[in-house]
């Protein structure tokens, strides 16, 4: 049972369309109770990672997602800000994050992105997988994800990288750490790959 974090932040209802087309069991988590439930974990987010940390602290969960994912070692996938919300800290704002990973959340260089509009990143990217797992299987790097962005997540160690895309220069897009997922792109928003991702997700064993 694939429980989709409801702190407030993200496009539930989009993600649980896909699953309920896939037939796989999911459902929305609103309170710590409902985490324990789950044997997999989809974190969303969207809008400033200070906004997302707040959210997330005053929903109750975070210290169950903390037990959950880092010491039950439950499967999690984060998703745009779900994802952001996983360094250590972020350039957009003051909050902490999670932590879970050791990055930083950056903003791009906008003197060397040379079309208008520069920022947000937002429209489809291909991705260059740097790292196989089978999360990404199935995936046709060319025809990309859809992207909506003005930050980015900077690993202090690459291993925990698994694709990147270039916009204005190379940026993790995929990122795992041994339970811990991560996609900068919108998986909900991508059609059939992002319908891959979130088939590959469900069954995941680590």
């Amino acid at each position: 049972m694939i429980a989709i974090v409801n702190y407030g932040s993200g496009n539930i209802q989009a993600i649980k369309n896909i699953y309920t087309k896939l037939r796989i069991d999911s459902f929305f988590a609103s309170k710590p109770g409902d985490l324990r439930k789950a044997s997999k974990i989809i974190l969303p987010g969207v809008g400033s990672f200070d906004q997302a940390m707040a959210q997330l602290n005053q929903s109750g969960m975070r210290d169950e997602l903390d037990a959950l994912v880092l010491e039950a070692k439950k499967p999690v996938l984060g998703v745009c800000v779900g994802m952001q919300i996983m360094a250590n800290c972020s350039q957009e704002g003051v909050s902490d994050g999670l932590g879970w990973f050791d990055a930083r959340v950056e903003s791009f260089d906008v003197t060397q992105i040379n079309h208008k509009p520069k920022i947000p990143h937002m429209g489809w990217n291909d991705i260059h997988v740097v790292r196989k797992h089978c999360i990404l299987e199935h995936i046709d790097e060319q025809k990309g994800f859809y992207f909506l962005h003005s930050y980015f997540f900077h690993c202090n160690n690459e291993r925990d990288v698994l694709a990147k895309t270039f916009y204005s220069q190379d940026f993790a897009c995929a990122v795992n750490r041994e339970n811990i997922f991560g996609f900068q792109f919108h998986p909900e928003k991508s059609h059939s790959n992002g319908v891959s991702l979130f088939k590959n997700f469900a069954g995941i064993n680590v």
